[in-house]
């Protein structure tokens, strides 16, 4: 049995930590700075067209979250005051949450949310009653796939994890489904502003 090869990087984030997945970075288009919130991008619309048709659908299929990150300004990095959560909030979140998932998969071969087989995650532990609903709708209108209902479902589970949740619930589904498709879907992006 071969092993896995992986890699590590300073921008590996707690979703990597959470998941165990795979990253894939991307540049918007050609010149690297296209965005919707500025014009600093020379590319022609077709241009931007063909650079991002260049990841194929199968390749997307397997990347658990698609989010879009934005340019940031001078004055956003040396804004004074400005502050999110401490690192050791989050630590202890994160801490948390897999100690959760842990416990919820002891006695199985898996120790992460990202380890269980989706058949297993479907057959053996439920979201909350109706959560799942707008995801199941998205597979049967072709915007999910098999696999990428099964990737919802196991982010959904690591924002369950996250926010405290026994369960996911919408919200959790809501925001693992706009991770996955890149919609916005009324969901705070900030796993903190759900807790």
């Amino acid at each position: 049995m071969g092993s896995r090869p992986s890699a590590a990087s300073p921008a590996d984030g707690q979703w990597s930590v959470l998941n165990g997945g795979h990253k894939l970075a991307a540049n918007p288009c050609p010149c690297g700075r296209f965005s919707q919130t500025d014009d600093l991008c020379d590319c022609p619309p077709s241009s931007i067209r063909r650079y991002q048709a260049r990841l194929s659908g199968p390749l997307l299929d397997r990347v658990d979250l698609r989010v879009e990150v934005d340019r940031v300004t001078r004055a956003q990095l040396t804004e004074r005051g400005a502050r999110g959560e401490s690192t050791a909030t989050v630590a202890d979140r994160v801490r948390e949450a897999r100690e959760r998932a842990v416990a919820r998969l002891a006695g199985t071969p898996w120790r992460t949310n990202s380890d269980v087989p989706g058949r297993e995650l479907r057959s053996r532990w439920h979201a909350v009653a109706g959560a799942m609903d707008d995801a199941e709708r998205n597979l049967e209108r072709g915007v999910l796939t098999a696999r990428g209902l099964d990737r919802v479902l196991r982010v959904a589970w690591t924002v369950a994890d996250l926010v405290g949740h026994d369960r996911p619930d919408a919200t959790d589904v809501a925001l693992a489904l706009q991770l996955r498709t890149g919609v916005p879907r009324g969901v705070p992006m900030a796993i903190g502003a759900l807790t």
